[in-house]
């Protein structure tokens, strides 16, 4: 029988099971996730991170903490341990994100800043918070 050359623009699906989810989040396009022998969802990898996914917003300051202050409460902002930063959990698709009347708050209470780094939740971050749910 002779070879037959693939239809251009025609993929190959290749079925890849793997604890390392680093693995999966560079090659797959589409990702399953099984939690206890049962699929609990099937999609395609950016679109499962642009849904599901978090960004995060650490906030360094200038001066440690004792406390949130109480201007800052309705942020739901976190302390770090040592009071030197606050954590700022947002969703990354919303319209607004609530950042620049977060600074302009941190402004008005008189804290100082450092520096401001973001993070965007990880295919395993969302693996995570789905094995977690009870099925």
């Amino acid at each position: 029988m002779a070879d037959r050359a693939a239809a251009p623009g025609a993929g190959t699906t290749i079925i890849l099971t793997t604890h390392y989810i680093e693995e999966a989040e560079a090659i797959a396009d589409r990702v399953a996730v099984i939690n206890e022998g049962r699929i609990v969802l099937v999609e395609e990898r950016d679109r499962l991170i642009r849904q599901m996914g978090r960004k995060e917003l650490t906030i360094e300051l200038k001066e440690p903490l004792p406390a949130v202050p109480d201007a800052l409460a309705s942020y739901g902002l976190e302390l770090a341990e040592d009071g030197r930063s606050l954590r700022y959990a947002y969703d990354r698709a919303a319209e607004r994100t609530g950042i620049v009347s977060l600074l302009r708050d941190l402004s008005d209470a008189g804290l100082t800043l450092r520096d401001l780094r973001t993070r965007e939740s990880s295919l395993e971050d969302i693996f995570v918070d789905l094995v977690r749910k009870p099925a």
